[in-house]
């Protein structure tokens, strides 16, 4: 039952955090705690004697307090119809121009979703006050702080509305949004490669034909094998399992996917499904072959004849060609131990088939009448292939890859002088 809470927890996790509405209910709850501790804290002797010594600070007057909140309510209310109007707005143009697969990037934007927080909490913190202010009546002159604060908080707004303006027309920028995906994609293989240094690197397929074969009951893509639910029975024995797909694989219901090395009982082979993680979205993050598949869509989505932008495909090419010399460094096959050395486990990675086939394919067929794009895409493979630090099998995947970039060349530039120009850079 712990397994299963928390293997619900780590997966609704990220959608949780990265969902809309996350910062602006935190903060608006901490703005509710500052109304009710404000209102709180207005008969105490310090806070009488403050307002003795800098009475201008404060705003004792009941009309004066009353009309203050009511300017700040409707401004701030204001403010946040056009400031979420302009974050569908961007979302709609970005879906429209780009791709639909950027909108959950653009969407957990923790600045702006911490900029709608704190609008909707001064909202909330100014309401209550004024609530306040009618519960107690004119005679009273308890919310002078209380009153001060939302001033502060309403200018405050101003400043972030501001601040929210040149941020939301800045995210927009697809230059941007490459660069964004980019340098989390970039920043996730790094740290993957630095992690490779502890585990053991097979070179050779282990031959895993007499193994207990295990098949999932799940259709979606894979995302990992969470060992940290794994049952105590199965880690404390020698044993050796085999993860049959790779990261952001598409798996069918019935598919194997496992294979483990001795037999174990029925209830630790249902613990082993368990612990794979599979999700419906093909596009879930920005992290390892999903930020790549997001940069090949705003490129195959640039050259479509609708938007014809080879700019931004040229832009996407170079960076998806830098991406490929880290990501095609990386082993087939890695075994790790865990739980004392007792357990190993062999994962696989991407082959550079599949990269090419998921990558570069559908830019080369989407941009193949266009030279310019075409000469960027052979230079960027040139320079993948001439990578020392890639094997010799992988160079030979992406020397086909060239060939078959040399025919359409061939097949689809109709001037000669560009065709030219395109068969001598071979």
């Amino acid at each position: 039952m712990f397994k299963t809470i928390l293997k619900f927890l780590k997966k609704n996790y990220e959608e949780v955090v990265h969902s809309i509405a996350f910062y602006p209910v935190l903060i608006s709850i901490a703005f509710l705690i500052l109304a009710i501790g404000g209102v709180k804290i207005e008969s105490l002797e310090m806070v009488t004697a403050i307002k003795k010594r800098v009475p201008y600070l404060f705003i004792e007057d009941y009309e004066t307090a009353r009309t203050i909140l009511s300017t700040i309510i409707g401004g701030i209310l204001s403010l946040t119809v056009f400031s979420f109007s302009m974050v569908m707005l961007v979302l709609n143009q970005a879906s429209s121009n780009f791709s639909p697969r950027l909108l959950p990037g653009l969407i957990s934007n923790k600045k702006h979703q911490i900029i709608l927080g704190f609008y909707i909490g001064t909202l909330l913190y100014c309401i209550i006050i004024l609530t306040t202010l009618g519960a107690y009546g004119a005679a009273s002159n308890s919310v002078g702080l209380s009153t001060m604060f939302g001033a502060i908080a309403s200018l405050t707004c101003i400043g972030l509305f501001v601040y929210f303006i040149n941020s939301i027309s800045g995210a927009i920028q697809i230059h941007n949004i490459i660069e964004r995906i980019y340098d989390a994609t970039s920043k996730h293989l790094e740290k993957e490669f630095k992690n490779l240094k502890k585990f053991k690197i097979v070179v050779k397929s282990i031959n895993t034909e007499t193994w207990t074969t295990l098949s999932i009951d799940k259709t979606g893509y894979f995302r990992g094998f969470d060992i940290s639910i794994m049952k105590d029975s199965i880690k404390n024995k020698e044993n050796h399992i085999e993860i049959i797909p790779y990261i952001n694989q598409h798996i069918w219901q019935g598919m194997p996917v496992l294979k483990i090395k001795k037999t174990v009982s029925e209830e630790e082979l249902k613990n082993l499904i368990f612990c794979f993680n599979i999700s419906s979205d093909r596009h879930e993050g920005d992290k390892g072959i999903t930020g790549m598949i997001k940069l090949m869509e705003i490129a195959v989505k640039a050259m479509s004849p609708g938007i014809n932008d080879p700019g931004t495909a040229i832009d996407v090419i170079n960076k998806i060609g830098q991406l490929l010399c880290k990501f095609l460094k990386y082993p087939n096959i890695i075994s790790k131990t865990v739980a004392d050395d007792n357990l190993i486990i062999t994962e696989h990675t991407i082959c550079a088939t599949e990269l090419m086939r998921i990558l570069i394919q559908p830019i080369r067929l989407c941009s193949k009448h266009d030279n310019s794009v075409l000469y960027v895409l052979l230079k960027s493979l040139q320079f993948t292939k001439e990578n020392p630090h890639i094997s010799n099998e992988n160079k030979a995947i992406i020397e086909k890859e060239l060939n078959a970039l040399k025919y359409d060349i061939e097949e689809n530039i109709t001037n000669k002088l560009d065709k030219e120009n395109l068969m001598q850079l071979f």
